[in-house]
């Protein structure tokens, strides 16, 4: 058999590292196709002027970029049979990536559960994504829902990984030369600086997107993620797609310029969970909080610690979990981040 069905939870093995194909190159298209699907209009990320005036040599590819490019090669290994990508952790983007970079990745296997219905389980990987010179660029863990091939494959002893609940802000990895002490906040879109933000502030996004169904295949194709939950309508008894999280993760990103304009980089990955399905046709909004502020050793860059909320139509302001402390039908995502600020 020459053709591959991809992996199901019994055929994972604690410790086994997977490599990835294929790597790919990125450049100014997926830069362009990102910025129109989402859109995204961070002016570290669009302008090569004003990332010069910011001490790099140039533009780096998105943050998210990086992301969806790394996990995009994992999908066939880790997530092609999957029911649901559940969260993520301890992630850390540790050097930009740049165009003409080459992108490629790693996983390990680090902790298996089966469910109680003896028909999935979870599988827990750290992956790396490095590029040509072997520089890792992105590290997270993620977990996964994966369906058995075989019902009666018997349960692998349940390891379930300790996870920091997040990145330490000494441990947060600021790019060599970044400078925000002549920073142009007018070029940038918004007055608002480190020292303006509050632990315990919320901020409403206002704005909404409603997913579009070209949209969301045109974006998971470009990131060559093959799950098949997201491409094949018989996956589900319901005969819909599921929507990647990592689309509604930057419509999320993108909808919080309105608020967060100079929250330039994303440089960690504290926790994130997809916490209801969405679909084509929901209309997307984002409130954040704010976690935590801590100084960084770069000239005129804070660090702040985000919540970021997305929720669809009908979600009551500021809302996330019901009384009986679950999440909520109408919140699609709950992320935790780093984010670079000028002080």
């Amino acid at each position: 058999m020459k053709t591959n069905p991809g992996r199901f939870f019994e055929d994972y093995r604690l410790g086994e590292v997977i490599i990835h194909a294929v790597p790919r190159t990125v450049s100014g298209g997926e830069r362009a196709l990102y910025h129109a699907l989402y859109p995204a209009r961070h002016a570290l990320y669009s302008s090569d002027e004003f990332a010069r005036g910011c001490g790099l040599p140039a533009s780096p590819m998105d943050d998210l970029i990086a992301f969806h490019t790394v996990f995009g090669k994992t999908v066939p290994d880790v997530s092609l049979n999957a029911v649901a990508n559940l969260g993520y952790a301890e992630g850390r983007w540790l050097a930009p990536v740049w165009p003409g970079d080459t992108l490629r990745a790693e996983s390990t296997v680090i902790g298996l559960k089966e469910n109680s219905n003896g028909k999935s389980g979870v599988v827990y990987v750290r992956t790396r994504g490095m590029n040509q010179r072997g520089v890792v660029v992105l590290d997270y863990v993620r977990w996964v829902m994966v369906k058995k091939a075989r019902l009666d494959a018997p349960a692998p002893e349940a390891v379930v990984p300790a996870l920091a609940p997040a990145v330490a802000s000494d441990a947060l990895v600021v790019p060599e030369g970044l400078d925000f002490s002549r920073y142009d906040f007018a070029l940038a879109g918004e007055r608002h600086r480190w020292g303006d933000y509050a632990v315990g502030e919320r901020i409403d996004h206002v704005d909404g997107i409603t997913i579009e169904e070209a949209e969301h295949m045109l974006a998971t194709r470009l990131w060559q993620n093959t799950s098949k939950v997201h491409f094949d309508v018989t996956q589900r008894e319901d005969g819909r797609r599921l929507i990647y999280g990592g689309h509604v993760i930057s419509l999320a990103r993108t909808l919080s310029f309105n608020g967060l304009a100079n929250a330039q980089m994303m440089v960690a990955l504290n926790a994130g969970a997809h916490a209801n399905p969405c679909f084509v046709g929901d209309t997307v909004r984002a409130w954040s909080e704010v976690l935590d502020r801590a100084e960084t050793a770069a000239p005129g860059v804070g660090a702040l610690r985000m919540r970021l909320v997305a929720v669809k139509q009908g979600a009551a302001p500021f809302a996330l979990r019901g009384a009986d402390g679950k999440y909520l039908p109408e919140v699609l995502l709950d992320l935790d981040y780093w984010a670079l600020v000028p002080v």
